[in-house]
């Protein structure tokens, strides 16, 4: 069985639900973690800082998949975007963690961790993991694709 490899990191804001997402990750099976921190909360990184390791993770292709914890999820999610092939999504419920994956075919999940309680968070990350690109969609399956494939072109016209 082919394991998913699934690269995290927080900020200082974050470390708490990032450790409840790589524990519950860690359980499973199916699943490889690469944890980039930060260690402890008395090793803060700000945000600009760890997200640039989950997305060059992605790029080198020693990640499938990322997972970014900051205070509301946002500055992860635009510093992770600011990288080729990196797609990142905020999620603070279980219906856009898994919409982030069956619309936008995101390959990072970004949290809040002052927004979402550990319990949640393990249950938008579970929620996100079992869906795939236009999942309970399939009606919508041609447009999501060419959607998609349109932001490709937009990255590969902005990332020169």
């Amino acid at each position: 069985m082919s394991r998913t490899v699934i690269a995290l990191a927080s900020d200082l804001s974050g470390f708490p639900l990032k450790e409840a997402v790589v524990e519950y990750l860690r359980g499973r099976d199916d699943v490889e973690v690469k944890d980039f921190g930060i260690p402890d909360t008395d090793h803060p990184a700000p945000y600009t800082q760890q997200a640039p390791k989950v997305a060059r993770a992605i790029q080198q292709g020693e990640a499938d998949k990322g997972i970014l914890v900051c205070g509301t999820g946002q500055g992860m999610a635009i510093v992770a975007n600011k990288h080729k092939g990196v797609y990142a999504c905020v999620a603070d419920g279980i219906f856009s963690g898994e919409r982030a994956k069956i619309i936008n075919d995101a390959n990072v999940l970004t949290m809040g961790g002052w927004i979402t309680a550990p319990f949640l968070g393990v249950q938008i990350v579970e929620a996100w993991l079992s869906m795939e690109f236009a999942q309970k969609m399939e009606f919508k399956k041609d447009f999501l694709t060419t959607q998609f494939n349109l932001v490709k072109e937009i990255e590969e016209n902005q990332f020169k």
